[in-house]
């Protein structure tokens, strides 16, 4: 009997996430319990005290996951790459305290983690592209600078979608975001909606969807995370305070 071709004992496995990658999902993760735990305390009876915390334990595990990660990339030392650690460690430890205590405080103490966990993936993916920017991938061109920054509101955990199948309307917080950009962003396969899983928009109102990057959405805001947006054809980008400063020196 012959044995088949080592080749063909083989079976591809996709490659382990990249640092900022495992970031990206943790920020949504923690966007996630917070949308279970303001759920909770909408509902008409007195929440469970206690069902909560095996979600944040979890989300421990995850984060102190993700310092594990960083250091093994081996990087050396830097102002950027410190303060990312700290703050994943300081969000480590809020999350432990949310689980000794009820779903209110609970919320209240990872409030900020899904922004807190982008700013440290961005100062990371910033870091690592300074060091490898000859190997580091090409980034993804195709995404317009509204695009860019709907997938940035995602993360953060500012985005969710409310209305009817004729009629839907995009509530989000610090930047604007179109219902149009979220239909784009949906062709491409980038983001996802994860209905009645939000907050209502008002008290005794329905849940609203959640809006989520894919796995593939997760993967091409990588390749562009810490890198300025696109801007449009024919304009140039707006100069920056220090260069507004040197022209006027000249």
């Amino acid at each position: 009997m012959t044995q088949p071709p080592a080749e063909a004992l083989l079976f591809e496995v996709p490659p382990p996430p990249t640092p900022t990658e495992r970031l990206l999902a943790l920020a949504d993760r923690y966007t996630q319990h917070n949308d279970t735990l303001d759920l909770l305390l909408t509902e008409s009876a007195e929440p469970v005290p206690a069902s909560h915390v095996e979600a944040a334990q979890g989300l421990v595990t995850e984060t102190l996951a993700a310092i594990k990660a960083l250091h093994d990339e081996r990087l050396y030392a830097s102002a950027e790459l410190s303060d990312a650690v700290v703050r994943l460690k300081q969000l480590a430890y809020l999350s432990t305290a949310s689980a000794g205590h009820g779903p209110q405080m609970a919320r209240e103490l990872t409030a900020l983690a899904p922004e807190a966990v982008l700013d440290s993936a961005t100062r990371v993916a910033g870091e690592i592209r300074r060091r490898h920017w000859s190997s580091a991938a090409p980034p993804d061109k195709s995404l317009s600078a509204a695009q860019h920054t709907a997938l940035h509101e995602i993360v953060r955990g500012h985005v969710v979608v409310t209305g009817s199948a004729e009629r839907q309307y995009v509530h989000h917080r610090t930047a604007r975001v179109l219902i149009s950009t979220v239909r784009s962003l949906e062709s491409k396969g980038l983001i996802a909606r994860k209905a009645r899983s939000a907050s209502p928009a008002y008290i005794g109102g329905p849940p609203q969807d959640r809006v989520h990057l894919t796995p593939a959405g997760v993967t091409v805001l990588a390749t562009v995370l810490a890198l300025p947006p696109a801007t449009p054809a024919g304009r140039s980008p707006r100069p920056t305070p220090r260069t507004q400063t040197a022209a006027r020196g000249r």
